[in-house]
């Protein structure tokens, strides 16, 4: 079995290319949501409204998921360089998305119950005070919404090297800041529910349908949960080092394209945004060295750490 030489030392530095950025856009969505979720809430217990409170709680969860996103991103900055974390902290962003969406499916349940039991238990509703807070909260969402979306669609580039031979960036790698997507996700939900809740009320003051506040706050939760479990289901992925089949795939073919070696063991995860980290156990044929393996995978950008081992 035969290994590379030794190389030279390196960092892991896995961040997202424009994690500062996506760091600043997000605190001051945190200012805007909190600030509109505590006038939801005093608004919807004023006013009756269960489809306002569900609009409020569900804001009152995107500022604490909010917080914990921007939180996230200064603590995977200030810990970027620290050699306790073997693969770097381009994962903390998932991490903080996973809990979010966790508490975001809880508070679901609880507005679909909520929700539930006003259909049975129906109360006064001042409809046109409601529905005015719930517009100034939608003005927010979008604002929000726009606030995030920037970073949202231009979060694509590569960023990292590879293990061997420090290579630049490539602009092309495939990636995702799955931090930058839960807060695009929850700000984007409470955009809807405002929309649902707005629906609801004005159909409950022209049309006498009170039946469509509790049923609104129902559906808004059926959205929540649904954004709650993709967003679990996604970062549950990258906690557990879910192989990435369509970077394995590149991995593989290029290896074994010319027909002189084949893949005996491969692994490939993310560690970051734009980040993956491959070990790629190679059988070749006398001749082709790990120096070659390397060679073929360099134009892999999505994979900033690479590990060959040649048999």
């Amino acid at each position: 079995m035969a290994f590379a030489s030794a190389l030279p030392s390196h960092d892991h530095l896995f961040l997202g290319t424009a994690h500062d950025a996506h760091a600043r856009r997000t605190r001051w969505v945190v200012a805007l949501t909190a600030v509109m979720m505590v006038g939801e809430v005093g608004a919807g217990y004023a006013t009756g409204s269960m489809a306002l409170l569900a609009d409020g709680f569900h804001m009152a969860t995107h500022a604490g998921a909010l917080a914990v996103a921007a939180a996230a991103y200064g603590y995977a900055r200030r810990h970027a360089h620290d050699p306790a974390y073997s693969f770097g902290t381009g994962k903390v962003g998932d991490l903080a998305g996973f809990a979010s969406a966790m508490v975001l499916g809880l508070i679901a349940a609880a507005i679909g119950i909520g929700s539930a039991l006003r259909l049975f238990e129906p109360v006064t509703v001042a409809f046109g005070e409601a529905a005015a807070i719930a517009t100034l909260g939608l003005v927010v969402n979008i604002v929000s919404v726009l606030l995030l979306r920037g970073g949202h669609h231009h979060d694509h580039g590569g960023h990292g090297h590879h293990h061997d031979d420090h290579a630049q960036p490539h602009p092309h790698a495939h990636g995702g800041d799955n931090n930058l997507r839960s807060a695009y996700v929850h700000v984007l939900a409470d955009a809807l529910t405002s929309v649902l809740a707005i629906a609801a009320l004005l159909a409950g003051r022209y049309l006498g349908w009170g039946w469509m506040d509790p049923a609104m706050g129902i559906v808004g939760a059926l959205v929540i949960a649904r954004w709650s479990w993709t967003l679990l289901r996604d970062t549950a992925a990258v906690l557990l080092d879910r192989s990435a089949a369509p970077v394995a795939g590149t991995v593989r073919a290029l290896v074994e394209a010319p027909g002189d070696a084949r893949i005996a063991d491969l692994h490939v995860w993310r560690v970051g945004p734009d980040a993956h980290a491959a070990i790629v156990s190679v059988v070749a044929v006398p001749g082709v060295t790990c120096e070659t393996i390397r060679h073929r995978l360099a134009p892999v950008g999505a994979v900033a750490h690479l590990t060959v081992e040649c048999r």
